[in-house]
């Protein structure tokens, strides 16, 4: 009873600030079936993401491809359980939506507030899951990797993302008539490479410590540098709604600043975060000190108008010089498998995949975007190997397939563009299946490539629990 008359005296006190009494009322009402949706939708979340992932384990897959489809399966495409309102849905599309509509007899009001409010949470647990995976790739990024390759491997890096990135920009804008700022969005999308992915399969063929091997893994390492500036570049431009040239070497320039500035500073500032974490004797005292740094960063990237992921990968970056990396490393895995998850099945979710039905004449240029993506994205990689001028033999079609797979990198980009409302429905899903596709078709390519060359054995003092996480 007493609680009862506090919360009326609150409410007594708030309700002006929310505008008429009917509002407020619609605002009372909601918030346990606000909180309700949004713990159905983690569920229906974990476990699409979980049955997705241990589906493409079993057939030697990455598990993220398994959580894509997982969340395909769930969202829009297929059975309508997580549907966001970013798409144009409306409640009505939602299947929890209805549970919830039937448990809580709301009326039509209420349970639009109730959908729109569980989509922005559920936006922002996605964005926190986006932020720790560039924080996890960052610290997975060993910069001495680079020193081993030489200008080689940032060669076959800059071409990689170059000649992609131009392909796929200039081909959607010639042939199909794209718009600029969607048109650079996907090509953007075309530049990354799944570090991840290519260092497992690398190392199960026993060829991680080859010369080819260690040039696609630093390429893939400096990718992941030039995609991130690459992403904030873009992105920017997506929220100004114009290609203001200026603008975007503003962006390159303070990126680059950010990013290079943020490693230099590292060299002083990772004493002094070894030296607090091993002061501190309560629970978390090295994950806690290391995600404080990792969201100040993020904040930082974001107030000079780059993407917050810069900034924590950024972070990543300078506490991967840190001493206590490895241990770092097992304690973020456990925050990430938690928050990765919610940001891949949403991606998968939102991705509108019936536009790519052929028998619907308004989809098949959808189906044709997708083709030559797909293209652009192979010929955009496999060209790298050529790029490769060295006296020794060398197999420049296995470094091109190395770099081939996209991975969770290419997803941050397609995820990243459907939330701004750059990406059209064809374009957008057309870049996810060009990410499924070239992930799907890595591995075996390279077992191809790799085909008829002597086996090396891999170093022992390599174990995969020194690889980077698979992704």
């Amino acid at each position: 009873m007493g609680l009862t008359m506090i919360n009326e005296t609150l409410w007594s006190g708030i309700l002006p600030l929310l505008g008429t009494a009917s509002e407020a009322k619609v605002e009372i009402d909601t918030g346990p079936m606000v909180l309700a949706g949004v713990l159905l939708s983690l569920v229906v979340i974990y476990l699409a993401s979980k049955l997705g992932g241990e589906l493409s384990r079993k057939v030697d897959l990455p598990p993220v491809l398994g959580e894509l489809v997982g969340g395909v399966i769930v969202g829009v495409s297929v059975l309508h359980l997580l549907v966001f309102p970013e798409g144009g849905a409306t409640a009505s599309d939602s299947l929890i939506m209805s549970v919830l509509q039937q448990l809580g007899q709301l009326s039509p009001q209420a349970l639009e507030s109730v959908y729109e409010t569980q989509g922005e949470v559920l936006s922002v647990l996605a964005e926190l899951g986006v932020i720790i995976l560039l924080f996890e790739i960052g610290l997975e990024s060993d910069l001495r990797e680079l020193q081993k390759v030489g200008y080689q491997a940032a060669i076959v890096a800059i071409v990689g993302v170059a000649a992609p990135f131009a392909a796929g920009t200039l081909g959607l804008m010639y042939f199909f008539g794209t718009p600029a700022i969607p048109a650079i969005f996907a090509g953007a999308a075309l530049t990354a490479t799944s570090i991840g992915i290519t260092s497992k399969v690398l190392a199960e063929l026993g060829r991680l410590k080859t010369r080819e091997g260690q040039m696609i893994v630093g390429a893939a390492v400096i990718d992941d540098v030039l995609g991130i500036i690459v992403l904030a570049v873009v992105a920017s431009l997506a929220k100004t709604g114009e290609v203001d040239i200026l603008n975007v070497v503003y962006l390159i320039i303070s990126a680059t600043t950010f990013l290079l500035g943020s490693v230099l500073l590292g060299k002083f500032f990772n004493k002094s975060f070894v030296a607090i974490a091993d002061k501190l004797q309560t629970r978390g005292n090295l994950v806690i000190p290391a995600f404080t740094f990792a969201f100040f960063m993020a904040f930082l990237a974001n107030i000079i108008q780059l993407e917050a992921i810069l900034g924590a990968f950024a972070a990543g970056l300078v506490l991967d010089e840190t001493d206590k990396r490895k241990e770092l490393d097992k304690q973020v895995m456990p925050i990430a498998d938690i928050l990765v998850p919610i940001f891949f099945v949403s991606v998968g979710a939102q991705a509108d995949l019936r536009v790519l039905n052929p028998f619907v004449a308004e989809n098949r240029a959808g189906l044709v975007i997708s083709v030559f993506l797909l293209v652009v994205a192979i010929a955009g990689k496999l060209v790298t190997g050529w790029m490769v001028f060295d006296k020794k033999p060398v197999n420049r079609f296995a470094i091109g397939v190395g770099m081939i797979p996209r991975g969770e990198v290419g997803l941050v980009f397609a995820g990243i563009g459907a939330a701004s409302g750059v990406l059209s429905k064809p374009l957008e899903a057309a870049i996810i299946i060009m990410v499924i596709l070239t992930t799907f078709l890595a591995p075996p390519f390279l077992r191809v490539a790799f085909k008829g060359s002597p086996e090396e054995i891999l170093d022992t003092s390599e174990t995969m629990e020194d690889l980077p996480a698979n992704s």
